[in-house]
């Protein structure tokens, strides 16, 4: 089933000449869901221990790139990794998708202390369900480091949202992904490490992106929930037009 951008956003389009991207209704009228590795990992350092620990460009890239976002569509979070019990039932529903959910993404990911294991796959089934992804399109960003640690098949559950779903798109961001065996030899021109999860994208029509930097990884948040048909047009242009009513017919 095709999807179309909404009235709104071909309103301002063509108020500001802007041309209406591909795949610009799921980028701006799709509810959206954030899943975001809080897991012990993103906690570590480079294997010289320079540096700082991967949640620190992780938060400095959430600061940046969410706020723009959320002025142009519904979203929401889960993160897994840090909670009690059980390591691999630590998946947490944040909220839900709702406008201006900037803030809130923001905190949560400021007061994020990495702990626990991975279980990514569970995570994205929890975001998918949060969408009610049998009866309504969507799409989910996996922003992780690693690979799943609790027995998760993420390729499968890929397969099974390609058969059940109505219209998910599941993008999968590789944050600093290591591979389990370090080698020490120069790494010019070196494919870097992909994670385990990247079947969710590339089964769903999604995007996998890699980001080794705070830098990369704004620039990968805003590829894959970014709507870059209001993102061409300034705050102050896109809440005049919010605000204003539409005309009778």
């Amino acid at each position: 089933m095709g999807r179309f951008p909404s009235r709104a956003a071909l309103a301002v389009a063509t108020l500001f000449g802007v041309a209406v991207p591909s795949g610009a209704s799921e980028l701006c009228t799709d509810d959206a869901m954030i899943v975001f590795d809080g897991s012990g990992s993103m906690a570590e350092m480079g294997f010289n221990l320079l540096g700082e620990p991967r949640i620190f460009d992780a938060r400095r890239a959430v600061r940046e790139a969410v706020p723009g976002i959320a002025r142009t569509r519904r979203l929401g979070l889960i993160v897994y990794g840090p909670g009690q019990g059980d390591v691999c039932g630590n998946v947490a529903l944040r909220f839900r998708p709702r406008w201006d959910a900037a803030g809130a993404i923001v905190a949560a990911v400021d007061a994020l202390r990495p702990a626990g294991a991975t279980p990514l796959t569970a995570a994205v089934r929890e975001a998918a369900e949060v969408l009610d992804f049998r009866r309504a399109p969507g799409a989910i960003v996996l922003v992780t480091d690693g690979v799943e640690t609790c027995g998760g098949a993420p390729c499968a559950l890929a397969d099974m949202l390609v058969r059940e779903a109505a219209d998910l798109t599941v993008h999968v961001i590789g944050f600093k992904v290591r591979s389990d065996h370090f080698d020490w030899a120069p790494t010019e021109g070196v494919a870097p490490t992909v994670a385990a999860a990247r079947c969710l994208a590339d089964r769903t029509g999604g995007r996998y992106e890699t980001a080794e930097t705070a830098g990369d990884l704004v620039a990968a948040l805003r590829t894959t929930l970014g709507c870059n048909l209001f993102g061409a047009v300034s705050d102050r242009a896109y809440r005049a037009v919010r605000v204003r009513p539409w005309p009778a017919r």
